[in-house]
């Protein structure tokens, strides 16, 4: 397993690889890795021949006050865990080499980056859609892998995989949790104990949202209210959204009578925090 910084040594590499006929699976992240993550590289492991991770802190994603300077980083820790899962390539390279002087050509999308995330960060899903579209054009995997934590995320770029025509399957992975039920987030470092102790809301909400739709209920409203009312139980936490959508278009909808997702996002302190269920996996 070795870590290249330049697009060139990616490229050179991968096409060592594909000469070869072996396939290649791709895990954008942006570092700070954990188990989360490593579940991807699994994924992609057992998937292909040969796995490349990005690790790649997107500036383009950051809205003026979020948190890209405070944004966790560990390069050590992060090519340890992609060693140990089996991964063979590390991109990591600066921002400027993935944004030269003069960069201006974007890859933008309407209609499903206009709820939920969209509404609070609004240049978020540009800096994605742009960037992701970069590292499948860097590396030309035959697979990339995504975690269903960002189910929005996920939506969106199956959504520009299909409207550019991109060669490119991509693969879904389930959210893996700790064992008191918290998603794992990169961000859950920034937690104090007393926040820590305080963001398990978060799952809570999330089980009784999907305890209510496994018993039957379809009335959205229903759902979400139910789930509100806990999380504004909590004294540390101040809801950014709860709402109940179109699995495939992401607007919200009254009644739960198609593939649908369930999503929340919620600040404990000042760190934003996201959790989801859909509706076909409860």
């Amino acid at each position: 397993m070795k870590t290249v910084k330049t697009i060139e040594e990616v490229r050179r590499q991968v096409k060592e690889w594909k000469a070869q006929g072996l396939t290649v699976g791709l895990v954008p992240t942006m570092g700070y890795l954990h188990e989360g993550h490593a579940s991807l590289i699994d994924a992609s492991h057992r998937d292909n021949d040969r796995t490349v991770v990005s690790d790649f802190v997107n500036p383009m994603q950051f809205g003026p006050t979020e948190d890209l300077d405070s944004y966790p980083r560990d390069m050590e820790r992060d090519a340890a865990l992609v060693e140990a899962h089996g991964g063979d390539l590390i991109f990591a390279p600066e921002p400027e080499e993935m944004y030269h002087d003069g960069f201006s050509s974007f890859v933008d999308m309407t209609v499903l980056t206009e709820e939920l995330c969209g509404l609070s960060r609004p240049v978020h899903f540009r800096g994605v859609c742009t960037v992701v579209s970069k590292l499948f054009n860097i590396v030309q995997p035959d697979r990339a892998y995504f975690g269903k934590k960002d189910a929005q995320q996920l939506a969106v770029i199956r959504h520009m995989v299909d409207d550019l025509n991109m060669d490119i399957e991509l693969v879904g992975c389930p959210i893996v949790r700790e064992a008191d039920g918290l998603a794992k987030s990169s961000r859950n470092t920034y937690l104090s104990p007393e926040e820590r102790k305080a963001a398990l809301v978060l799952s809570k909400a999330i089980f009784r949202g999907m305890e209510l739709v496994r018993g039957g209920e379809k009335d959205s409203a229903a759902v979400t209210g139910a789930m509100k009312a806990l999380i504004e139980a909590e004294p540390l936490a101040r809801i950014d959204y709860v709402k109940l959508v179109d699995a495939a278009t992401m607007q919200q909808i009254p009644t739960i009578d198609r593939p649908a997702l369930c999503a929340i996002a919620v600040y404990i302190g000042k760190t934003r925090l996201i959790d989801n269920f859909f509706t076909e996996d409860v």
